[in-house]
């Protein structure tokens, strides 16, 4: 793996996006919201700190895959020993307020049939939605054109409730056609955004598309 400050600030990055599917995986493994707070944050700092860095960097053709089979083999090696990391010591991959923050997500997760691994798959899915859709955000945000974001974002999530166009543009101020037209290039935007993030957890260009595919699979179980 390069060196560089920036590539490991990216990497980090990275991660910190798969810490509450990780999370939430832990916990449904019987854990203790505590000890699952307790074992994610050593994992990552262990993660980022040792030769998994290495392997990631290498290895990584579907970066979710990898990091799940790196806690597996982390949580076999390390559940019963005596020495986890207490609450509140020196390896804090995420902050107090982030951990809570996922319990209280991980509280509203509905009862579910699925297993843990599909269940993580779904979240690391959603994860990459989300990261895609605060970089668009951001994007609207530069150009001062939140509003615009704010009133079209619905338009963004297959399934979620929208208002009709007829209706949406007349409280704009805008016509149906060019509302449309708006909306067709946001989700272009979105879509290529989505892109640029599966590819960062990828070794190759080639398995964007399949990666894509699978994750949105995922969101149907």
């Amino acid at each position: 793996m390069r060196s560089s400050t920036g590539s490991r600030r990216a990497l980090e990055e990275l991660c910190r996006g798969y810490w509450y599917p990780l999370y939430a995986y832990v916990r449904r493994q019987g854990n203790s919201p505590e000890d699952a707070q307790d074992l994610t944050q050593e994992f990552f700092a262990r993660f980022l700190e040792k030769e998994s860095v290495k392997l990631a960097d290498r290895d990584r053709g579907r970066f979710r895959t990898f990091l799940l089979t790196a806690l597996e083999h982390f949580l076999a090696n390390e559940w019963r020993r005596a020495n986890t990391l207490k609450r509140g010591g020196h390896l804090a991959f995420v902050s107090i307020e982030e951990q809570q923050s996922a319990e209280q997500r991980y509280s509203r997760e509905p009862a579910s049939w699925l297993s843990p691994e599909k269940i993580y798959d779904q979240n690391c899915a959603l994860a990459l939605l989300q990261r895609a859709l605060n970089r668009l955000r951001g994007e609207f945000e530069v150009q001062g054109k939140i509003e615009r974001f704010e009133q079209l974002k619905a338009f963004m999530t297959a399934g979620a409730e929208t208002p009709p166009y007829a209706e949406l543009a007349a409280r704009t101020g805008s016509s149906e056609a060019a509302l449309k037209m708006a909306v067709s290039r946001m989700r272009e935007r979105y879509g290529q955004l989505l892109r640029e993030e599966i590819a960062s957890t990828l070794s190759s260009p080639e398995g964007i598309e399949e990666e894509l595919s699978a994750l949105l699979a995922s969101l149907s179980y």
